[in-house]
């Protein structure tokens, strides 16, 4: 497997979980943290991090529109018990 491939796999790997999260929304951030030690909000900033690694502005509501599908505010909104 060379770098791309490598490159490509975790993309497709990424998108997925987040499909997954999207899906279950029956799983509150904190369920995962205590579970996982880690939330939508985490990957939301792990996603901006790596865009400003990059060079790429993404700001902090940006990102968790693309992890929870929707704005932040909408989806505490309808899931957040």
């Amino acid at each position: 497997m060379d770098d791309l491939q490598r490159t490509e796999i975790e993309a497709a790997a990424f998108r997925a979980l987040i499909a997954h999260l999207r899906e279950r929304t029956d799983v509150q951030n904190i369920d995962l943290m205590n579970l996982a030690g880690f939330c939508r909000n985490c990957l939301a900033r792990w996603y901006a991090e790596a865009a400003a690694e990059r060079g790429i502005e993404l700001d902090k509501e940006t990102a968790r529109e693309i992890t929870h599908g929707m704005p932040y505010a909408e989806w505490k909104a309808r899931y957040q018990t």
